[in-house]
């Protein structure tokens, strides 16, 4: 008889099943952390009678009349419908004129000097420019709002449609394409991305610029409340006010950085 020594018996491996742990690495609460800390060491720690740091629990006090009075609602929509048809208006003609421009050299030669020139304008002096021609109106908050939104997006698209290669500027001649044809299924998808950029840069900024143009004109939205409540040296409103339009902010960001995800996805890239 012979004996087998040292014989190896497998065990199968433990299957285990799913981690129920939450993956924090891909939401974005984990940077909430410090702002958390900070306004609960603000709450601990700040004074009620402060006319300038009032703590937290002061600022939701300080919103519930305005909530009571039908204030908040009714100016958090104005300031959203402004800033979200600025940021659509600039999207259209800076991805439109960026299109443009970049696909023809000359143009982008005579045009270079007068776009630098209007890029640079800041967006608070055409505030009394906008409101003596167009009034105190929608449209004057939206022109306001559109002229510095309007250059992240048309700066990138310009960039992207000029950096775009012979090859594939010659697909649609190649297979026999019409124009709009080639245009549908070749340059608008290879715009889509640089679109998006250009939107998640632009609207942080176009938000700035609607609360701004609010508090200066004291017109419909959160930033007239919050001006008025400044120049009634109310604080504590200004800074719940402040908190709401950062969430507003917040919540864009998230949208816009979703949506590029889901386009990058689909065109079979990867979002940045």
């Amino acid at each position: 008889m012979s004996t087998v020594k040292n014989m190896a018996i497998r065990v199968p491996a433990k299957v285990t099943g799913p981690s129920v742990r939450a993956d924090w690495s891909g939401t974005p609460l984990r940077g909430f952390l410090p702002l958390v800390v900070a306004l609960g060491a603000w709450q601990i720690f700040g004074d009620k009678e402060s006319p300038y740091f009032p703590p937290p629990s002061e600022w939701v006090a300080a919103i519930v009349p305005l909530v009571k009075g039908n204030l908040l609602l009714p100016a958090l929509g104005w300031t959203t419908l402004t800033f979200v048809l600025g940021l659509l208006i600039a999207t259209v003609v800076g991805a439109i004129v960026g299109t443009l421009v970049g696909s023809n050299r000359f143009a982008d030669r005579a045009l270079g000097p007068t776009l630098e020139f209007l890029r640079i304008l800041p967006a608070a002096s055409l505030v009394p420019l906008a409101a003596l021609i167009l009034g105190y109106t929608m449209e004057m908050k939206l022109a306001v709002v559109v002229l510095p939104a309007i250059w992240p997006i048309l700066l990138t698209c310009r960039t992207a449609r000029r950096s775009m290669s012979p090859v594939r500027l010659d697909v649609p001649r190649t297979l026999g394409l019409s124009r709009w044809e080639g245009l549908r299924k070749v340059t608008i998808p290879s715009l889509v991305r640089p679109v998006l950029l250009g939107v998640r840069v632009s609207a942080p900024l176009a938000l700035i610029i609607t609360l701004l143009v609010e508090i200066v004109t004291r017109v419909n939205g959160l930033g007239g409340l919050m001006g008025s409540a400044q120049s009634n040296y109310f604080s504590a409103q200004v800074y719940g006010l402040l908190m709401i339009a950062g969430a507003l902010g917040f919540a864009t960001n998230w949208l816009v950085t979703k949506l590029e995800a889901v386009v990058a996805a689909r065109l079979g890239g990867k979002a940045n």
